[in-house]
């Protein structure tokens, strides 16, 4: 799964409008025209595995975290005072911090979450929900494959959209 995936299934699930996702980009500190927004979405299915798309413009690392960031200010405010965050987004790492950044953004807690991955039929334990959480680095951390943020995010499709 890659960025723009993670994009198109996001703002699905949360029911975003090409308009708003401009807005969040530019919360994040990136500038997009709605246009590229829909180039970041449009894809057109190759080879023979369903996951497997090309996307009209690809999303890179920085704004795809950015957009995540945007989604963090647009639902729970500016914080005063606070420095730019750190742009810590690889590919090894996106889908954790997808599941962190969304937890946040949408404050949920460590068992509603475990709730939204087990409604779409994950079967992800709460200890190794706590190590795809962790801090990169951390001994006890553990990457989050995508086949856990497609249940996250159909989890999420499940919950706010009610598919």
């Amino acid at each position: 799964m890659n960025n723009n995936d993670r994009l198109t299934r996001l703002r699905y699930a949360l029911d975003i409008k090409d308009e708003d996702v401009v807005k969040i980009f530019d919360m994040g500190g990136a500038s997009v025209t709605a246009d590229q927004v829909r180039a970041f979405t449009t894809s057109t299915r190759t080879g023979e595995d369903e996951y497997e798309r090309e996307y009209e413009e690809v999303l890179d690392n920085e704004r795809f975290e950015r957009f995540l960031n945007g989604i963090i200010t647009s639902q729970r405010g500016v914080r005063e005072g606070a420095p730019e965050p750190k742009l810590e987004l690889t590919d090894d790492n996106a889908n954790n911090l997808l599941l962190k950044k969304m937890k946040i953004a949408l404050s949920l807690t460590t068992e509603e979450l475990h709730e939204i991955m087990e409604d779409a039929g994950g079967r992800l334990t709460k200890s190794e929900l706590g190590a795809v959480l962790r801090k990169e680095g951390h001994r006890n951390y553990k990457p989050c494959g995508d086949r856990y943020a497609r249940n996250f995010l159909n989890g999420l499709k499940m919950r706010y959209r009610g598919e």
